[in-house]
């Protein structure tokens, strides 16, 4: 798994039970931060008078222990925040984590947010690479990266952000892990409640449409997606 995350914190609010969920099963998880979230996601360290460096590296201990409550590994670009600028270079930095990575399902951001625009950048950005990673003809060490499919996480506003999820992923079994991990994260305390409540609403959702007969509990958790690409499936289930 790879997960493309504009921000230091973004991956964890909104994909940390399907990274805890894939590590669980034993399958490496990579989480790729663009940027620190230094100058947007960042204001108790602003208003307590840290200085751009500092806050750099308070964002990264912060990320780098939360992935580390996952079982994920993270690798930071520091490519800068509000804005985070699309550059064929960044592009170029992405193709060449795809091919080293080699991953077989990705996840990142909506292709729109009115309230934060380096979301969609980001998930432009890993659109863009996963094309070029599959291109035998371009110029970056490793294989043509094949067709991995792509899963686009929660916004902060989903309504406004055209987000309709077509997935519900039950993380109820590591859900323990998932809050642990939003704890790493003090910057943005007033997010671990809001997730816990977003998880518990997708739970009531994925029981209404798993229907009765698989017993699910009444505090089942979950995650919402959408999906980028057709599911390829030989059986509709």
């Amino acid at each position: 798994m790879l997960v493309v995350s504009a921000h230091a914190g973004d991956f964890v609010w909104r994909a940390a039970g399907a990274m805890a969920l894939t590590a669980a099963r034993g399958d490496p998880v990579t989480v790729l931060c663009l940027s620190f979230g230094e100058r947007g996601e960042s204001a108790r360290a602003w208003l307590d008078g840290k200085q751009l460096d500092e806050i750099k590296a308070i964002r990264k201990a912060e990320a780098s222990r939360a992935a580390d409550v996952l079982g994920a590994k993270i690798e930071f670009l520091d490519a800068g925040d509000y804005p985070l600028r699309e550059t064929p270079e960044l592009v170029d930095e992405i193709v060449r984590v795809y091919r080293r990575v080699e991953p077989t399902v990705v996840l990142t951001h909506s292709l729109v947010d009115p309230y934060n625009p380096d979301h969609p950048a980001a998930a432009r950005m890993a659109l863009d690479a996963r094309v070029f990673a599959q291109a035998i003809g371009y110029d970056a060490p490793g294989d043509p990266l094949g067709a991995p499919p792509v899963f686009l996480f929660e916004p902060h506003q989903p309504e406004q952000c055209d987000f309709k999820p077509d997935v519900l992923l039950d993380i109820t079994d590591v859900f323990d892990r998932k809050r642990a991990a939003m704890e790493c994260l003090p910057a943005q305390q007033h997010m671990w409640d809001y997730y816990t409540e977003l998880a518990k609403r997708r739970g009531v959702q994925l029981r209404r449409n798993a229907g009765p007969n698989l017993g699910l509990a009444h505090s089942t958790m979950a995650e919402a997606y959408m999906r980028v690409y057709p599911q390829v499936t030989r059986d509709l289930q």
